[in-house]
């Protein structure tokens, strides 16, 4: 074959393959621009479905329409009623819409709504409105309780016992459930062995209602941490830009809350702990040591802070493994937003009063002064 034929050859092998090459790139794009008008056109589509959905189902309409929810109607349930009485127009959206909003504590009541309220409007009835049914107990849970003395203030006012309660919320499998039905809030933290309870300090203290004569064990917990669910989300962000995971926050909180009577004790307290942790010190606190020792004193012994616990303060470094306690809503704010100072040292008086120091030596005085 003559070098003129081959370099004929060569020259129409290497246009054919240039050809193929643009096909082959036309084919790229035109699948490419294909799937971006997809993307594009299913987003659009989405967003204008979800905003039609929290629209108003009939803004002209006046018509009056009565809406039963019963009590103890979950969000899921309550969303369906609406929907179902053309109240709202998608109940997946509605549910999806409270639960960014953080919107809670809808109250069981006969309704009279319109198709033509808005998505706001409606929440806003159901957080306002009357309930049907007094309740059939009421039981208050004091601040700074453990889950024991939980357990016992349910077994004086419900048909369960203290036993009861407390094998309920020791339950390794019923934990597991829990953390899988409330991932906001609880996490793997709570299953360290070491732990002498796993719900310790997430049972949050207030007064709840129940609507039925003999609640179980299970449904008394799952309200109170419902209530827990509900307050630590109006602190997320503060904890998300703290330096502590959700559990060590909660487990802060619990110190702050056993060392203080009222918030202004609290923020100042919360301070010195700060002060402590970044000096490097031991938080020695003596409510800790009562813990591990799972008995109440009335003064701590030096013998006693020699417990070797992963609750006691004086033994480990930093934090205890885990709560003491629960606490009130002040006392989380107090771990979240503490108050600055020099303070390394506090002592209570025996009459409500504490006293802060600076310096060891500032602290020994006032213990002489105060205490001895």
């Amino acid at each position: 074959m003559s070098k003129k034929k081959k370099n004929g050859n060569f020259k129409d092998n290497l246009i054919a393959r240039s050809e193929e090459a643009k096909t082959v790139r036309k084919i790229v794009a035109i699948i490419i621009i294909s799937l971006l008008l997809i993307l594009i056109i299913g987003s659009i589509s989405g967003y204008l479905y979800v905003k039609s959905a929290l629209e108003p189902v009939d803004p002209s309409s006046d018509e009056e329409v009565t809406v039963d929810i019963p009590i103890g109607s979950s969000t899921s349930t309550i969303a369906a009623i609406l929907e179902d009485n053309g109240i709202i127009k998608d109940e997946r959206i509605f549910r999806f819409y409270i639960k960014f909003k953080n919107e809670s504590d809808f109250q069981a009541g006969e309704y009279t709504f319109t198709p033509s309220m808005s998505i706001d409007e409606i929440i806003e009835s159901l957080k306002e409105g009357r309930v049907i049914a007094e309740p059939v107990h009421t039981v208050t849970v004091p601040e700074g309780k453990t889950i024991e003395e939980i357990a016992e203030i349910y077994a004086k006012e419900l048909s369960f016992t203290k036993e009861d309660f407390l094998n309920t919320v020791n339950d390794q499998a019923y934990i597991e459930q829990l953390i899988e039905a409330y991932p906001s809030i609880l996490t793997e933290d709570i299953l360290d062995p070491e732990i002498k309870t796993p719900l310790e300090g997430y049972l949050f203290a207030a007064t709840y209602n129940f609507y039925v004569d003999s609640p179980s064990v299970e449904a008394v917990v799952e309200e109170m941490l419902n209530k827990t669910d509900s307050v630590i989300a109006e602190y997320r962000e503060a904890i998300n830009e703290s330096d502590f995971s959700l559990h060590e926050v909660l487990t802060y909180a619990s110190l702050v809350e056993k060392e203080s009577a009222n918030e202004e004790q609290r923020k100042k307290i919360s301070g010195v702990f700060i002060n402590r942790m970044e000096e490097g010190m031991k938080l020695q606190t003596d409510p800790t040591v009562l813990y591990a020792l799972g008995e109440h004193k009335d003064k701590v012994l030096n013998k006693d802070l020699e417990i070797e616990s992963p609750y006691n303060t004086y033994y480990v470094d930093a934090l205890p493994i885990g709560p003491i306690g629960n606490f009130a809503e002040s006392s989380l704010d107090a771990a979240l937003h503490p108050e600055d100072s020099d303070f390394l040292y506090f002592l209570h008086d025996g009459e409500g009063d504490i006293y802060y120091a600076e310096t060891y030596e500032e602290h020994l005085q006032y213990k002489d002064e105060h205490i001895n």
